[in-house]
């Protein structure tokens, strides 16, 4: 069961991430947030806004799919590869730096992956 789980699971966690990169983009780019047609336009103009919402739609579809076939105590925890997703791609698209303190973090999260799915 695992087998058909984890390669699902780790495609939901790149598309969450991913949505959160699209998402930080798409921030830096738009006006500074107001009730007015200036920063309405700077929304709906940003297609990194756009990709950040197919992102999080094709990852709701799947973990749709996920929870319907899948035992949710085995299921849920996997949502959690999406951090380790993040901080790599934090390092990738953001250059930030990134500590042993955190990586030690990031093999504890795959470590409780592993054995929750055992």
């Amino acid at each position: 069961m695992i087998l058909q789980l984890l390669p699902i699971s780790v495609v939901q966690s790149i598309l969450l991430a991913g949505g959160q990169v699209f998402l930080k983009f798409a921030l830096n780019r738009m006006e500074p947030f107001g009730w007015n047609w200036t920063f309405w336009k700077s929304v709906l103009l940003n297609w990194q806004f756009a990709a950040c919402g197919i992102c999080y739609a094709a990852g709701t579809v799947l973990w749709l799919y996920i929870i319907k076939h899948f035992p949710f105590s085995m299921a849920y925890p996997m949502v959690s590869l999406s951090y380790v997703f993040g901080m790599i791609a934090a390092m990738i698209f953001f250059h930030e730096t990134v500590d042993i303190v955190k990586w030690i973090g990031v093999l504890l999260i795959m470590g409780g992956c592993v054995l929750i799915a055992k």
